[in-house]
């Protein structure tokens, strides 16, 4: 698996993006983006690139969103749009006409604002873990998290200018990843993430970049009322230990997708909000079926 470098694209005032292939780009192979979630890096999606069958079923190509991981933009303000377009123009710039796209958690809605803006590129989609509301109190009655609660504080604790040698606080990221992974995370994959953030979040840029992905997060704009625009199939995977967004607010919304050639949902036993990273062996064995099933 290659490391993540970055690519030059346009939007933004010229963006670089962080990309990875986990193989070298063969174009007799459809493609599979992968967007990961809040925080996190292209590394989220180790056990994809490590997977022999899904290697061999499409080229995989893993965008960092803005504020997170190697994208880096000349504007100082981005959203979950800016994103898209993005990861858009990559393909592009990169020759690759069309893609499905998997993301986890906001993966999942930067996927499907791929596919309102550009439905002859995405080819379908695979959300993890997500929701296509904002933080809003039907989403909390529906048993979705507080996510205006989680996100304020850090927003708040974040304001302020530091020096180079800040890093961000491995309390934060053990609340990432206690609502990503659960609490049962080990040694091992802790240490990872605490050494992965820690490079990514450093300094006075870190502290903005990780400001405004948290803003993102709590303030983005809701997607009820547009997903009658994605007309690409939709694979919603969605675990029942997910302490984020529930499986009942999955079950409404897979309902709005009224133009979609395919909606289905498929509930995981046991899956976490990180779903690609707790529970790989499922979502690479379906989104293998679903990509075999619509090339």
């Amino acid at each position: 698996m290659a490391d993540t470098g970055t690519i030059t694209v346009p939007h933004l005032g010229t963006s670089t993006i962080g990309y990875r292939f986990g193989r070298p780009y063969d174009p007799s192979l459809p493609t599979l983006v992968l967007v990961n979630s809040f925080s996190t890096s292209a590394d989220l999606y180790r056990p994809q690139f490590a997977d022999e069958d899904l290697a061999a079923t499409a080229n995989l190509l893993a965008l960092e969103p803005y504020g997170h991981g190697r994208t880096r933009a000349s504007y100082e303000q981005f959203t979950y749009w800016d994103s898209a377009v993005a990861d858009l123009q990559v393909l592009d710039a990169l020759g690759i006409p069309e893609a499905f796209v998997l993301g986890t958690s906001q993966g999942g809605w930067v996927a499907a604002r791929m596919a309102m803006l550009a439905p002859r590129v995405v080819t379908g989609i695979v959300p993890l873990g997500t929701s296509m509301d904002h933080e809003s109190p039907r989403s909390r009655d529906l048993g979705c998290w507080d996510g205006v609660a989680f996100c304020t504080p850090a927003i708040d604790a974040l304001a302020e200018e530091v020096g180079h040698d800040w890093a961000v606080p491995v309390e934060l990221v053990d609340a990432v990843l206690a609502e990503g992974l659960g609490e049962d995370v080990s040694p091992a994959e802790r240490s990872f993430w605490h050494e992965t953030h820690q490079q990514n979040y450093s300094g006075d840029d870190g502290r903005r970049r990780l400001r405004l992905s948290s803003i993102n997060l709590r303030d983005r704009d809701g997607l009820h009322g547009r997903l009658d625009d994605v007309r690409c199939p939709v694979l919603w995977m969605h675990g029942t230990e997910d302490t984020v967004y529930s499986v009942a607010n999955a079950e409404q919304e897979i309902g709005l997708f009224t133009s979609s050639a395919d909606a289905e949902l498929r509930v995981v036993d046991g899956g976490r909000h990180f779903l690609s990273a707790s529970h790989p062996a499922e979502v690479d064995r379906a989104t293998i079926d679903f990509i075999r099933r619509w090339t």
